[in-house]
């Protein structure tokens, strides 16, 4: 059995846990509840590569845990294991598209809208876009038109693992385009969408986990070539993740913010973290990672969830840029009573034209 990390009892208050009265018409008044669909793009890290494996099976981690996921994982309960799609649950349990078990992108009963990839870089996301456009199409029990979704991106360490190599291929320029273009595919075929982009996470933190750890330093020069050369510093990497960060930053300046039922909407909390999480006695804490040391435990996986929720809910502008993933003491948080919204640049400028009343 895997360490895990849940929040056993977790609630909100009746008035922020419930649907519109009506079905928004606006994305800035979306209430949590209101969501009926959750979908995902990305690579490794959002097919869950690894979540679940064992200790020291550095092999497990070619399996891709999607239920375990910290976005759009749907296995077990939020009481045992926090991800996005679990604390959604709670607002409705009628929540559709989140992934459970292990399979790949194109096994239906396993990733059902998780369409991300093992591998991927940002120039695959438009592919992915594609691809979940389809499963939307496709699938009779998903109504396109007339009901809300969540689309949540999380892309990124390929092209920075690529980037000592190609540094012109794979420019923060370059980066912050191919989303672009992807969230362009979305908006102009899935209305009522909410996209939900996690900024670019700071890579040096590998090598703070390699420093005395043979086995996870020889792994990483497979999974991750940049992260290996020598004549490249951690200030280099770091100083070229900060790039891809505020690159994505651009995508928020109100392109997609032309129509009432889309917008974007950046979460981020990696900006900031440049250290691994910690034992009690300075350590790098390895049960965060699964057995390569790069990608996520469901432990991490779970953790990284409830940093993820906690920057959801508040207000663009105001949104937290760091996270210590060693202090598990902050709660889980509950959206702002005065604006019981899915946080968006414009409800963040001023609620009060978006409020709209909750189910009776």
């Amino acid at each position: 059995k895997f360490q895990d990390y849940g929040m056993p009892g977790w609630s909100c208050d009746a008035e922020v846990m419930k649907k519109s009265k009506t079905k928004p018409k606006s994305v800035h008044s979306l209430r949590f509840a209101d969501i009926d669909i959750i979908a995902s793009l990305g690579d490794s890290l959002t097919a869950g590569n690894g979540a679940g494996a064992p200790a020291n099976d550095a092999v497990a981690v070619l399996i891709q845990y999607r239920g375990l996921v910290f976005g759009i994982g749907g296995d077990k309960s939020l009481d045992e294991h926090i991800t996005l799609a679990n604390i959604l649950k709670k607002f409705n349990p009628e929540l559709d598209g989140f992934s459970t078990g292990t399979g790949s992108a194109n096994v239906w009963k396993t990733s059902k809208l998780n369409a991300a990839v093992p591998g991927a870089e940002s120039s695959d996301l438009f592919e992915q876009a594609t691809d979940l456009i389809r499963r939307m199409r496709e699938h009779p029990e998903i109504d396109i038109e007339n009901t809300w979704k969540l689309v949540h991106i999380f892309i990124g360490a390929n092209d920075m693992c690529d980037w000592c190599d190609y540094p012109d291929v794979v420019s923060a320029e370059h980066f912050r385009d191919n989303i672009g273009k992807a969230v362009q595919l979305l908006k102009d075929n899935l209305p009522k969408t909410v996209v939900v982009l996690v900024g670019m996470l700071d890579l040096s933190l590998l090598r703070k986990i390699d420093k005395d750890l043979y086995f996870c330093d020889k792994l990483h020069a497979v999974e991750c070539p940049c992260e290996q050369e020598f004549t490249t510093s951690d200030a280099d990497i770091s100083a070229e993740c900060k790039k891809y960060m505020s690159a994505e930053q651009e995508l928020q300046d109100g392109r997609f913010d032309t129509t009432d039922d889309f917008t974007l909407v950046i979460q981020p909390f990696f900006e900031e973290i440049d250290t691994p999480p910690e034992t009690p006695t300075g350590e790098p804490d390895l049960s965060f990672f699964a057995p390569d040391c790069f990608h996520f435990s469901a432990y991490g996986h779970a953790v990284i969830a409830k940093t993820l929720w906690n920057n959801i809910v508040q207000p663009v502008g105001s949104k937290a840029r760091y996270a210590n993933l060693t202090d598990l003491t902050p709660p889980l948080a509950c959206p702002d009573k005065t604006c019981p919204f899915i946080r968006t640049t414009k409800n963040s400028e001023d609620c009060s034209k978006y409020m709209t009343p909750a189910a009776n």
